[in-house]
């Protein structure tokens, strides 16, 4: 389980279930690619201070080692509750390996916006519920049906879940 697990996880079912079973659009798709730009152009400096790391299958691209922060950059934040979700997902993994006192920094560069995250006992508790929820819909046989709400036209599943729509 990832923290693009956790992330699909509170955006969509749908996109969760089929990233997870192999079905991905992420490469078509120009606000993607938007985000990686400002991802690898907003903060040149980034890869000498910080470390990227893998744990658990987990990749952080952004951890500052000296002072236990998660740097998560993100490009709009029309969904931050769902980019603070991967980020305490991403405390609690690095909490299960024994580093405690990790907290997290989401930033909108383009909105030059950033925002605290912290992990509370509730949010353990949490994720442990969503851990098993995300389990359950991965493994389903069945593909989650369409939310049909404002996020879906960005997203780089439109086509792929309206083709047989009628617009």
């Amino acid at each position: 389980m990832t923290g693009t697990h956790f992330n699909y996880y509170h955006i969509c079912k749908r996109k969760l279930w089929l990233f997870s079973n192999g079905i991905t659009m992420e490469h078509t798709s120009e606000l993607v690619y938007d985000g990686k730009l400002i991802h690898e152009n907003s903060y040149p400096q980034r890869p000498e201070k910080y470390e990227e790391i893998e744990i658990d299958g987990v990749k952080i691209d952004f951890y500052d080692t000296r002072n236990k922060v998660v740097h998560e950059i993100k490009r709009s934040d029309k969904v931050e509750s769902a980019h603070e979700w991967q980020v305490k997902f991403y405390i609690h993994v690095l909490e299960r390996n024994g580093i405690s006192g990790v907290t997290g920094i989401l930033e909108y560069p383009t909105l030059r916006h950033t925002s605290k995250v912290e992990l509370t006992d509730d949010d353990r508790k949490t994720i442990a519920r969503i851990e098993q929820d995300i389990e359950r819909i991965i493994s389903s046989d069945d593909c989650p049906p369409v939310i049909n709400t404002g996020i879906c036209r960005n997203c780089s599943y439109y086509e792929f879940c309206y083709v047989a729509e009628e617009q």
